[in-house]
């Protein structure tokens, strides 16, 4: 390793598995941490080996992957600006390893040395970490580890699709064993989740092109990547795809309004200078072939702005335009709003237009869109959040097509349910007094204490952390931070792998960071696979009873100011000395406090909808006074 390789703090925190905050914490503490040897005054850069071996002597050191050395290597190679084209040279040497594995690392430099883009610094040292790195981990994977670094580092310009969307277009889509493209591709993100026969894709970024086409050879796809502005320099101007999926830039004013009026390719009108979102959307058309799909992410003003209304109105009128899907708050990352997706089909000749469109709310639910398209297309019932809406009553003057208009949030109680809703508050409220504890006063003493932390070095405890990144989808049930929250069965899936903590009965599970919303946990089941922003605490039963944990640790929360959030150290966390037997006294009045509390909050959930089913239902006939 070169002695020259440097990280700055975002590094550090990622390193000793803390966050920003501590590492900069640690900069005014410790007289003896070590100072920037480049960098800005607002970024410092500090040498790896001297911050690895301050980490050592402050036992807060966290064996670092070969992986993480080998990404700060790339860095080291050439300036931020340019490290996409360090990752790339990364990934040329990857796809070589994978096509020839037996190459020596000798042959590889001399192969590739000449290749290199100038102004990078590459020796045969970095040559033979990349070889180390993919035949440790696998070509594939040790690009993707280096790939998201890289869109971590730069995630303001780089701006992908969260794979649960871009699994969800290509579903929608029907992209297996298909010809289908992405006018938009970035890092190929979309191509890679639509096990496509060939996938064609363009982007503006050189860097970002390269790095999609590395990653699409490496998992052995039919690809072809152009660079260019797709909507100014088509790359496959007059070819069709069966399917187009694309994430295309939002609210680009300059994206050639003025030298592409006359464009043959807006077929439904020419795009407003404003909404460069509907010249996307019409590219794609003109890609795919008739009675293809496009499925298009477009921000959620799209389906309401003025300007746009002309289009919107054509693509209806056509039948066109097939269903609104609107997405969570953040499935783009270009918008802060809550995206849609647009389901669109090119019209085949002699086939009759459609008489309807899908509209789905799937912002508390990413699953409902892919079960209310297919109900959809099949002609079957709808789920809730979802409704078919007649084309001629979305053709008025304004053209309106955001999903609130035609579909009550998800979970809005209907006026039908008021009386079990009444029948479910009134069983809660009754069984509210039976789960609070008996707790009388007495005067307040001071108590010997001990720190996680110390039990933990004793073998009481053992402290677990669920992975910062799981495996794609499997069988494996995942509780997620949000099953926590609501005390609710894991909802989550993933594959097996290596390092994955298994939950078990009576661990104590806690999120990494917690608020004045967020409390531990004692499980009930075992089998689970411990999520990402979780901590697991699993003590000796002997000696620890967990609800008594359970309470310290919410004890220790508890300070926490409403509406502010802290990254929870457990091993700071504060126990009283008891014995066994005590401990499981006090152990079962926090289970009941905090049984109590989940009541208490069921309680408020049930009020709210039973209240709001009550004045709707009276406001509109359905509900009458007995």
């Amino acid at each position: 390793m070169h002695d020259d390789v440097t990280v700055n703090a975002a590094d550090i925190a990622r390193l000793a598995d803390v966050g920003r905050a501590a590492v900069s914490n640690w900069r005014k503490r410790f007289d003896d941490f070590p100072h920037p040897v480049g960098g800005t005054a607002t970024s410092p850069a500090f040498s790896l080996s001297e911050v690895e071996a301050w980490l050592r002597r402050h036992n807060r050191y966290v064996e670092v992957a070969p992986v993480e050395r080998l990404w700060q290597r790339l860095r080291a190679a050439t300036d931020d600006l340019r490290l996409g084209e360090a990752v790339g040279f990364a990934g040329s040497v990857l796809l070589h390893l994978q096509q020839e594995p037996g190459l020596d690392e000798k042959d590889l430099f001399k192969r590739l040395w000449e290749t290199a883009p100038d102004g990078l610094d590459i020796d045969a040292g970095l040559i033979a970490a990349i070889v180390e790195v993919g035949r440790s981990e696998g070509p594939v994977d040790a690009f993707d580890s280096i790939c998201d670094r890289y869109v971590d580092l730069h995630s303001r310009r780089l701006l992908t699709t969260p794979r649960d969307v871009a699994k969800l277009m290509a579903r929608i889509g029907e992209t297996s064993d298909r010809v289908v493209l992405d006018p938009s591709c970035g890092l190929g993100t979309l191509l890679l989740e639509s096990s496509a026969a060939r996938t064609l894709g363009q982007d503006s970024s050189v860097s970002a092109a390269r790095l999609a086409a590395i990653r699409l050879q490496l998992r052995g796809y039919d690809a072809r990547i152009e660079t260019g502005d797709s909507l100014r320099s088509d790359a496959f101007a007059g070819e069709q795809a069966d399917v187009v999926i694309c994430n295309p830039p939002f609210n680009e004013r300059s994206w050639g309004y003025v030298e592409l009026a006359n464009d043959p390719r807006w077929e439904y009108g020419l795009p407003p200078r404003g909404e460069s979102e509907l010249a996307w959307a019409q590219h794609c058309l003109a890609h795919v072939r008739p009675g293809g799909t496009v499925v298009i992410m477009m921000p959620g003003v799209a389906a309401s702005r003025r300007p746009g209304r002309r289009v919107r109105g054509n693509l209806l009128r056509a039948g066109t335009l097939r269903a609104i899907i609107t997405l969570p708050t953040g499935a783009a990352p270009a918008s802060s709003g809550a995206p849609d997706l647009w389901v669109l089909r090119r019209p085949e000749a002699g086939i009759e237009p459609p008489s309807e469109v899908l509209m789905v709310d799937a912002r508390e639910d990413l699953a409902l869109a892919a079960t209310a398209w297919q109900a959809f297309r099949a002609s079957e019932d709808l789920p809730q959040g979802s409704k078919a809406v007649r084309i001629i009553d979305l053709l008025d003057e304004e053209i309106d097509l955001t999903t609130g208009q035609w579909i009550s949030p998800l979970g809005q109680p209907d006026p039908s349910s008021f009386s079990a809703l009444r029948e479910k508050a009134a069983a809660l409220a009754k069984s509210l007094a039976a789960t609070l504890p008996r707790l009388s006063a007495t005067q307040r003493r001071e108590r010997a204490m001990s720190s996680v932390g110390e039990l933990a070095r004793a073998g009481v405890v053992t402290i677990l952390q669920g992975p910062l990144k799981l495996p794609g989808e499997g069988e494996l049930p995942v509780l997620t931070a949000k099953d926590l929250l609501l005390g609710r069965a894991p909802t989550g899936r993933s594959s097996d792998a290596p390092g994955l903590v298994r939950v078990e009965r009576n661990d104590v599970v806690s999120p990494v960071v917690t608020d004045s919303g967020w409390f531990p946990r004692v499980m009930t089941e075992s089998g689970a696979v411990l999520g990402p922003q979780l901590l697991l605490i699993r003590a000796d039963p002997n000696r620890l009873d967990p609800h008594f944990l359970a309470g310290c640790l919410r004890a220790s929360g508890s300070r926490v100011r409403p509406g502010t959030s802290v990254r929870l150290d457990p091993r700071r966390a504060q126990l009283p000395r008891l014995t066994i037997d005590e401990q499981r006294r006090y152990g079962d009045a926090f289970r009941q406090l905090l049984a109590y509390e989940d009541t208490t909050r069921a309680l408020r959930e049930i009020s709210d909808n039973l209240v709001a089913a009550g004045i709707d239902g009276l406001f509109d006939g359905s509900l009458h006074p007995e």
